[in-house]
């Protein structure tokens, strides 16, 4: 019988961080560095901005060290130390900056903003999701207030907030943010901007949340369209972009469609960041999932070792990365029969969950059904029931009734209900779950055949001979319209 596996997708949420511009008549070599910097940032050249941004810093201190130019000079080396993945450092260096601009007068102003909006863009990559909401919400309040409704800057706060927002699985209340975002932007920015694009990139991430796919590719080919004409076809701003577009495939099926797009993001993440970097590490992590639903599972354990290690290295432990990946190890695990590992890894993940994101967040219920899954086909089935159950409500909670995460966990506790001889109960499950699956993946979807599969196997136990057969009859025409 066909279970349904939860694997959590890495969609890269794309983000404002502001490498700030400031000219002073009275020290051309602070000005030098500070605009070198800013041009090797932009260029993707890292390493080369971290040495003028230093040399900017040094170069800032002899001014004192209340001076608005050493508050610029540390908070575009932190966005450095960010892009880099050296959190901490980054941290480091906002705090400073921001002491330094509330200590000026009016600490209302709009440099204290750019400093918040930064640190919490940071505090989103480090796992902490409450801080850089209200860091956000803080940022928006002063800009609203010192450029009015419709500034580039505000649009800015906005998606930042929406992305934050997306990360606390609070999809509904990002929406309407992010499309406020984007009508700002294309009106100050022009509708092919990459300022633009950036938003269109982050509603596509919240509409496949929602699993509101026709929606999303539009806008991601959109968005890959713009920034490719506009940086060339190896920037490092197209690397999110393509393995977007790829899970939003991987979603639907089309593997063939994703594979490439996940090899061309990767190759971008390592040759602009290097090899341990975390952005590269969750391609690797969706590169490897796609592997496991083509059953190359000795293709992916690799993938998924590596990006694990990159992470924790670059996150620690407690990050709710980590458990992502360690959910979608002990998805490999199971299916390769390595029950305890697996499980093992799965109480793990939901600790890091729950101490993390709290009780009803959505990653929650990916923890929670996998745990159900794996003590179901171990026939440990004190509390199956129970643990479906709690994915249940919390994906209709956070997701709707008609995601196709739900359909997934339906399918499953119907396969449990078919294994205890519940088979009313089972049989309303699998047709639910069906319907979900053929409205919002297609009637084509690999998924749809197993669910089918799985009703015909429940009419066969049943001795419902005629019924069992026109089920086989359909899942046998969907597989044969689909490509080796």
């Amino acid at each position: 019988m066909a279970i349904h596996t939860a694997v959590l997708l890495l969609l890269a949420i794309p983000w404002f961080t502001l490498c700030i511009t400031r000219v002073s008549a009275q020290s051309p070599s602070w000005d030098t560095h500070a605009a070198a910097g800013r041009r090797y940032f932009e260029e993707g050249r890292y390493a080369e901005a971290e040495k003028q941004y230093l040399e900017a810093v040094r170069k800032a201190e002899e001014f004192g060290p209340k001076d608005s130019r050493l508050s610029v000079s540390l908070s575009n080396l932190a966005v450095v130390y960010r892009a880099q993945g050296r959190f901490a450092e980054g941290e480091r260096l906002y705090k400073r900056s921001l002491e330094i601009d509330q200590s000026a007068p009016g600490a209302e102003n709009l440099q204290v903003a750019t400093t918040l909006n930064n640190l919490a863009v940071l505090y989103r990559d480090m796992g902490r999701y409450a801080e850089a909401v209200s860091l956000q919400r803080q940022a928006l309040a002063i800009d609203e207030k010192a450029l009015g409704q419709n500034h580039f800057t505000v649009a800015r706060d906005l998606g930042n907030l929406a992305g934050a927002l997306e990360k606390q699985g609070k999809y509904a209340e990002a929406e309407p943010l992010c499309q406020r975002a984007l009508e700002i932007m294309k009106e100050v920015r022009g509708p092919e901007h990459p300022d633009t694009a950036t938003i269109l990139v982050l509603l596509a991430v919240l509409y496949e949340r929602r699993a509101r796919y026709a929606e999303a590719e539009p806008l991601n080919l959109r968005s890959l369209a713009i920034v490719e004409k506009a940086f060339g076809p190896h920037h490092l701003k197209l690397a999110p972009i393509l393995s977007n577009l790829a899970i939003l495939y991987q979603t639907q099926g089309k593997y063939d469609e994703a594979e490439p797009l996940l090899q061309r993001s990767l190759s971008i993440y390592e040759e602009s960041l290097g090899p341990e970097h975390p952005e590269g590490a969750k391609v690797q992590t969706s590169l490897a999932g796609l592997y496991v639903l083509e059953g190359k599972y000795a293709e992916a354990e690799p993938l998924y070792r590596g990006a694990l290690a990159t992470m924790v290295k670059a996150l620690g432990p407690d990050h709710p990365q980590i458990a992502v990946n360690l959910n979608n190890l002990a998805v490999l695990y199971r299916k390769t029969g390595k029950y305890h590992e697996a499980e093992t890894l799965c109480q793990r993940a939901l600790v890091i969950v729950e101490k993390a994101l709290g009780p009803d967040h959505p990653y929650r219920a990916i923890s929670l059904e996998n745990l159900a899954v794996l003590k179901n086909e171990q026939n440990k089935n004190v509390n199956v029931e129970a643990l479906h159950r709690r994915a249940l409500a919390l994906e209709e909670k956070a997701l709707g009734p008609d995601h196709p995460d739900l359909a997934g966990t339906l399918n499953n506790l119907a396969a449990s209900y078919h294994a205890e001889g519940r088979y009313a109960e089972a049989e309303k499950l699998f047709r639910r779950s069906l319907s979900i699956l053929e409205k919002s993946l297609g009637p084509d979807h690999p998924s749809v055949v197993a669910v089918m599969d799985n009703l015909a196997n429940l009419y066969a136990s049943q001795g419902k001979r005629r019924e069992a057969e026109k089920m086989e009859t359909r899942a046998s025409a969907l597989r044969a319209r689909r490509p080796e």
